[in-house]
């Protein structure tokens, strides 16, 4: 997959915004861009259809990635994204349901965006809306209780319209996940919990379209999608460093080079140093 613009335009609001976390963005920026180019089945000019496919960005601090994404498919405009953290402007640091209504839940206190796709799932089915209902964590977030506890009343259940997406880069604040709490045998836990598990390259189009496309066929269980993915995807310097995780200032050169390995021609690269 080549989402180049994608990443690139998600590095240039982290970087104006003076802050943000980078290395998760760009794990799971493939991802996203799939589900509302190609999968989610919504109006981008209204968000208050109940029949409309949900997607929660669980792992708020990866805001910029849903952003990029909502101006590539016409949600917003292009031009917004530099707004990204600043005060009274819509794109907070994390998802914003007040600023931001096309984000379905304000999140970034982990496990709780899980919780309210959940939520969401069960209220579509109580009203007979066949809808499906898509959440990604991130893998550190599975270190919350929370998360275990929503995993058991979604398989009890049977909450067949939602599936869940793990961008399982193997790295949180701080670290590995390994050093901190193991996750591993993520598969054999989440199978344990009564869902369905599909594993896959978090960066491989047709992986992830064939997920997806499997997921919607499983009945009587939620699905999960274990993707692996890569920490910093597209930047060398970034990828698989814990150092890139986030609460982070890009520096002129760092944007550059990046920008530079994602294609970016002179004109462009000074472009978005300018904002």
């Amino acid at each position: 997959m080549n989402n180049d613009w994608l990443r690139r335009k998600a590095l240039e609001s982290i970087y104006h915004a003076k802050s943000g976390h980078p290395g998760g963005v760009l794990s799971a920026i493939d991802i996203i861009e799939y589900l509302y180019n190609n999968e989610m089945d919504y109006d981008i000019n209204d968000f208050d259809r109940i029949d409309r496919d949900r997607f929660v960005l669980s792992k708020g601090h990866s805001a910029a990635a849903l952003y990029a994404v909502a101006a590539k498919v016409g949600i917003i405009s292009s031009s917004r994204l530099n707004g990204l953290r600043k005060l009274n402007h819509e794109l907070q640091a994390h998802t914003h349901r007040v600023s931001t209504p096309w984000a379905e839940a304000s999140t970034g206190s982990l496990g709780q965006g899980f919780s309210f796709a959940i939520g969401e799932a069960y209220g579509l089915r109580m009203q007979n809306v066949s809808n499906r209902v898509y959440v990604m964590i991130g893998d550190g977030e599975m270190q919350e209780g929370e998360v275990w506890e929503g995993a058991m009343f979604a398989s009890h259940n049977g909450l067949d319209n939602l599936c869940a997406i793990v961008d399982y880069n193997k790295l949180q604040s701080d670290d590995f996940n390994e050093n901190i709490i193991k996750l591993e045998p993520l598969t054999a836990k989440w199978e344990s919990f009564g869902w369905s598990v599909i594993e896959i390259d978090g960066h491989d189009g047709i992986e992830i379209k064939e997920a997806f496309d499997k997921a919607k066929k499983i009945k009587l269980k939620p699905t999960i999608i274990i993707a692996h993915t890569v920490k910093g995807k597209g930047v060398s310097y970034m990828e698989n460093s814990p150092a890139w995780h986030g609460s982070l200032k890009l520096t002129d050169s760092e944007l550059r080079s990046a920008l530079s390995e994602l294609g970016a021609s002179e004109k462009e690269i000074e472009e978005a140093i300018s904002g």
